[in-house]
């Protein structure tokens, strides 16, 4: 199906709402942790108690995700964000009216089911609605939102616990705000709908690529690119958990500052992220090989991490050149994006996108267990350490993703 090309504003708009809906999503990944301390205080609940329910929300979200995909590409994208976001309202309610564990447990597997979908749906709607020359900003705009919702919901949870004096009325209010996104969502549903528009890399009808859509449903699983995808979110996520979980408490060990000025550094991260992805946004569609551009970001990233674990530096340059190491990362992030589509076969995208960023859910279920013993075992370097191998192995499953792209797109030619 072809379709007129999508003006500025229909491309603005479509990418606005994709944008507040991924906040969304990384809003609900922190819908209990800044809560922990008043659940500790009400319910007499240890650490590791706690930390099992961020378990739960990721292994729920991450099997979720794989499967969602295949959801997305048979019933479309737009009915399954309109479900994702009912269940991350409901969500917010059962927090809300938790008598004890088992409602928290619930809470967790329903914000997990909600946020499952979003990255087959998204990446579906921008391929399907957003024009070619304008997809790496609306990958940009995706990255930064999802780095603002996570900035957003420590500020908002803790700020309403705080104000009200009741944790269960900042659940609450979470849980309407993502009402509040899906009315926003069905109000401009002509903007979302995925059965209009045209695949951004759609091969021409009658072509040996397009007859490969009819395959069967799970043949995009036999490409090994699929799988380098995979691996490539698996590492970059094992690094972003380390410095979001421990960059604070190891640079008050290594370098002897006050915890309250380390704790800032996760904001800084994230903040040079956002403004790394606004960048990277413009770079993307002026770039040729992508993963030279996500090498060249994320080894610079990987270098200043090593550098703060090394002690080598003055205490609160090491606080800036750890912050730094986001506008690596952050401008690594369209490009990364932008080639996980170009290693999808036409017509399954929301089946590789799904599949690929379960990746990034397995690797915060697995890294921060990791990277905590590691502290606990007095480690501190080695959050470092740790965070920059895993960005270098990151680029190794990126090169390989790209040598291949690149073989593919020479023997078509």
């Amino acid at each position: 199906m072809t379709t007129a090309t999508p003006t500025l504003r229909q491309d603005a708009r479509t990418i606005g709402l994709i944008g507040l809906a991924h906040g969304s999503s990384h809003f609900f990944h922190l819908l209990l942790p800044p809560l922990f301390p008043f659940l500790i205080a009400e319910f007499g609940f240890s650490y590791s108690e706690l930390g099992l329910l961020v378990s739960v929300f990721f292994v729920v979200s991450g099997v979720g995700q794989a499967l969602s995909g295949f959801l997305v590409d048979r019933v479309g994208a737009r009915p399954v964000l309109f479900v994702a976001l009912t269940s991350c309202a409901l969500a917010g309610f059962a927090a809300a009216s938790a008598s004890g564990y088992v409602g928290l447990v619930v809470a967790s597997v329903l914000a997990g089911l909600g946020n499952a979908p979003f990255h087959p749906v998204d990446f579906t709607i921008l391929n399907k609605r957003v024009s070619p020359a304008r997809l790496g900003h609306g990958f940009s705009v995706h990255g930064i939102s999802g780095n603002l919702g996570w900035a957003a919901a420590p500020v908002f949870m803790a700020g309403i616990t705080s104000v009200t004096g009741s944790w269960r009325m900042a659940c609450l209010c979470g849980g309407l705000l993502a009402l509040a996104v899906l009315a926003i969502m069905v109000w401009n549903r002509d903007a979302l709908d995925d059965r209009q528009g045209s695949w951004a890399h759609a091969p021409a009808r009658g072509t040996a690529s397009a007859a490969a859509v009819q395959e069967h449903p799970m043949a995009f699983l036999k490409l090994p690119s699929v799988w380098l995808c995979f691996s490539f979110f698996f590492w970059s996520t094992c690094s972003l958990s380390a410095i979001q979980s421990f960059a604070g408490p190891s640079l008050q060990r290594l370098y002897d500052l006050p915890l309250s000025l380390t704790a800032m550094v996760v904001t800084g991260y994230m903040l040079c992220g956002a403004a790394g992805m606004v960048i990277g946004g413009f770079l993307v569609g002026r770039v040729v090989r992508l993963e030279k551009t996500i090498s060249i970001c994320l080894l610079a990233s990987a270098a200043l991490l090593a550098l703060v674990g090394s002690g080598a530096l003055p205490g609160m340059a090491a606080l800036a050149a750890t912050a730094l190491a986001g506008m690596g990362t952050g401008l690594a992030s369209p490009s990364r994006d932008m080639l996980i589509k170009s290693a999808a076969p036409p017509g399954a995208t929301g089946r590789v996108y799904g599949t690929v960023y379960s990746g990034l859910d397995l690797g915060f279920c697995l890294a921060a267990p990791v990277f905590g013993a590691m502290l606990d075992a007095q480690m501190n370097a080695g959050i470092f350490y740790g965070s920059g191998l895993a960005l270098v192995l990151s680029v190794v499953s990126a090169g390989f993703v790209g040598a291949r792209v690149a073989a593919r797109r020479a023997y078509a030619v």
